[in-house]
């Protein structure tokens, strides 16, 4: 899909042709930072989507990775940064488009939607004369889904939640299953797909892709981070990118073909019992919903034998609020030790030092 035959653009150094975005070209082992030009703000201010193309010297596959299609979702700009210090175009084989901020409208205004309103995950492939944010789809859609023969699309959980690192995938897609696999998260959902998401559009492009959710809007999170750079990378050294082959996951991921969300039956003050990234059995006690001062308090029960992979982090809940987000788990005997494994490894992982961390 994305790959042009070799030509030599200097005397006995063979080189691939440049690599074309927005009007402009990137040579072989070269980085560079384009702007796609979006809209204008009512101040004229232009609006544009920035994607560092990484184009490497060596022939390979084209893989997108981008944060921040919610635009409170910031954990994967954070990946992608420090994804970045980890690699170089001149070592590439193949051609990397990060994209650190898709809805820059969300971002600066910390919010989830665009102007208008609406998700942008939720109008792809997008229209050239649609809503604004049907446009933005539609640039993303014609400039990167269409070039890419893989991709990463990092997400968080939303306002007042969070998310075990996790890796969600198109139950019908081999390729994307085994790359699941590779990443290394300590969770791999088989997630159906949503109608007007960027997940399928991709699929209906015939690109192959990943969607992390990880951590809490408007947060960083250490442990995600760690996780999402690191699975990154070993996915870009299954993929013979070029980059340095990456210590293999510390244990198998926990995999689900589904969850249930667990609502309050009440409302009240929620206290849980459990956190993010525990197994819990059916029937389990993990929280009590009890009224201010404290005279009654009701159990909340695990409808399920599975992994905590979300929660609502607002303890002051309304009757039908989501508390707890479980996963069905396919070996639950095993998968507390290959969690902790998981955790223990990333947080030892030596790629970051003490200067990334705050």
């Amino acid at each position: 899909m994305s790959e042009k035959p070799a030509r030599s653009l200097r005397k006995g150094t063979p080189l691939r042709e440049a690599f074309s975005l927005g009007g402009e070209t990137v040579v072989a082992g070269q980085s560079h930072t384009i702007d796609l030009p979006i809209s204008r703000l009512s101040t004229r201010t232009e609006i544009t989507m920035p994607v560092r193309v990484l184009h490497g010297a060596k022939p390979g596959p084209t893989l997108f990775i981008s944060a921040a299609v919610h635009g409170n979702e910031i954990v994967g700009v954070e990946m992608i940064r420090r994804l970045l210090k980890n690699v170089s175009a001149k070592r590439l084989a193949g051609t990397l488009l990060c994209i650190p901020v898709v809805n820059a409208y969300g971002f600066t205004a910390h919010s989830r939607y665009l102007p208008d309103g609406r998700d942008l995950n939720r109008v792809f492939p997008g229209s050239e004369r649609g809503s604004l944010a049907a446009q933005l789809a539609n640039v993303f859609t014609q400039e990167i889904l269409a070039r890419s023969d893989y991709g990463i699309d990092l997400h968080s959980a939303g306002i007042n939640r969070e998310n075990l690192p996790q890796i969600r995938y198109s139950p019908d897609n081999v390729r994307a299953s085994a790359l699941a696999d590779v990443f290394g998260a300590p969770a791999i959902i088989a997630s159906p797909l949503r109608p007007g998401s960027l997940r399928q559009s991709a699929d209906e492009t015939g690109c192959t892709m990943l969607l992390m959710e990880s951590g809490e809007a408007l947060r960083f999170d250490e442990y995600a981070i760690r996780i999402g750079v690191r699975g990154i990378l070993r996915v870009m050294a299954h993929l013979e990118m070029g980059v340095r082959k990456q210590p293999v996951p510390a244990a198998p991921a926990v995999r689900s073909e589904g969850s249930r969300w667990v609502r309050a039956e009440q409302g009240g003050i929620f206290r849980a019992m459990r956190n993010t990234g525990t197994m819990v059995l059916e029937n389990e006690q993990i929280g009590y919903i009890s009224d201010p001062f404290g005279d009654h308090d009701t159990p909340v029960l695990a409808p399920l034998t599975g992994l905590i992979i979300g929660r609502s982090v607002m303890p002051v809940v309304n009757q039908g609020d989501a508390l707890m987000h479980i996963a069905r788990v396919r070996v639950p005997d095993t998968a507390d030790a290959r969690l902790t494994a998981i955790e223990e490894a990333t947080i030892d992982d030596p790629l970051f030092d003490e200067d990334e961390i705050m």
